[in-house]
């Protein structure tokens, strides 16, 4: 290469850097402010994990629920422990997965450093079982198609990874509707 086309493509080389670098310096007036445009992607990231974290909750307490009601009915009907414990587990199995991930906001008293009213955070007692043994399998079938039926609901809403965990577990709560009624004459 010659002298002189050294030189242009040292020059032009050069001119691109400057160019280049004057476009990332600031003009001095502080930090930038996002455009129009960031401040919405902003805002929509926001919503979209409030609803992710909504949505989380209520697939967590719809498994809660259900494992209430087993805990329910172990409790009033301990023959029954062989037939439920089982189920009951892998209820409990599904709360700590659809749970994983949801961490619930400090509530202000706590950060203030009061105490909270207990009225106010102490869940309500569940509900006891029915006195009859079958009444109360028949009880918990329905409780397991209600949690079923609410996670198969939340599945178009739910990330892709959730949805597939969301699908297992509704596949699995219609599994123990089936065992707790149908499943016994087999």
């Amino acid at each position: 290469m010659t002298t002189t086309g050294r030189r242009a493509l040292l020059t032009a080389g050069a001119s691109a850097a400057a160019a280049a670098l004057t476009g990332c310096t600031s003009d001095g007036a502080g930090p930038r402010r996002p455009s129009p445009a960031e401040e919405a992607a902003a805002r929509e990231a926001e919503r979209v994990a409030r609803a992710e974290a909504a949505l989380r909750r209520r697939a967590a307490d719809a498994s809660r629920t259900l494992l209430e009601r087993y805990d329910a009915a172990l409790a009033a009907h301990p023959a029954l422990r062989t037939r439920v414990a089982p189920l009951r587990a892998a209820a409990a199995a599904h709360v700590r997965a659809l749970s994983e991930g949801d961490r619930p906001a400090p509530s202000p008293s706590a950060a203030s450093g009061t105490a909270a009213p207990a009225a106010s955070t102490a869940p309500a007692a569940p509900r006891p079982a029915p006195a009859d043994p079958a009444a109360a399998l028949r009880e918990l079938a329905a409780a397991a198609r209600t949690a079923s039926g609410a996670h198969t609901a939340e599945l178009l809403a739910a990330p892709p990874e959730y949805a597939r965990l969301l699908a297992s577990v509704a596949a699995a709560g219609a599994a123990h509707a089936y065992l707790l009624t149908e499943g016994a004459r087999a």
